[in-house]
């Protein structure tokens, strides 16, 4: 009823408890926060990355299988080699360069908004690199959550309901706990 004090990281740490981030066993949250960042860096490298690269390394590993890798001095693939699903123009469901560009409307979108977070803030506005870096850390969370909850994807005003969610666990002084020993961006 009169809210959490600010100090010593509490608003943090409870936030974390009720959102159920963290176990009620203390001695669990080192480990569980371990987990639970392993994992987040793991989405992040399979969801955030551009088909270009996703196709770069295709590629790479299909040159070295074959025989053919020792007299390709350019690196260059042949049209032979380009499968239909990997070509940037295919409009298959499986394709990773059609999902590239339908998931492209809604990063505009969250683009668009996390732009528009918290103006009022220093922390999320403005061109100091501390302002940039906490806009690319919810661009990432909120893309890596569109792209694990197709049903909901991302709706407008996701934002702000994260944005201080992002503010308190970056803020929170517990080195250990705190938001900035992990890099979202």
């Amino acid at each position: 009823m009169q809210g959490i004090p600010d100090g010593a990281g509490i608003r943090s740490t409870v936030w974390k408890l009720l959102l159920v981030y963290l176990p009620p066993d203390r001695g669990l949250w080192p480990s569980e926060l371990a987990k639970k960042r392993s994992q987040y860096k793991h989405f992040k490298d399979d969801l955030l990355v551009n088909p270009s690269e996703i196709t770069r390394r295709l590629d790479k590993s299909t040159i070295y299988e074959s025989e053919e890798w020792k007299c390709e001095s350019s690196g260059f693939l042949s049209r032979s080699e380009i499968t239909h699903d990997e070509h940037p123009l295919s409009l298959g469901k499986s394709s990773i360069w059609n999902q590239f560009f339908q998931d492209s409307e809604i990063m505009e979108q969250i683009d668009r908004d996390v732009k528009r977070t918290h103006p009022d803030m220093h922390f999320f506005s403005g061109d100091s690199s501390f302002a940039t870096s906490n806009q690319e850390a919810l661009k990432n969370i909120l893309i890596v959550f569109a792209k694990l909850n197709p049903g909901i994807r991302y709706v407008q005003g996701m934002n702000e309901i994260l944005a201080p969610l992002y503010y308190v666990f970056k803020s929170d002084p517990d080195e250990e706990f705190s938001v900035s020993t992990f890099h979202f961006c």
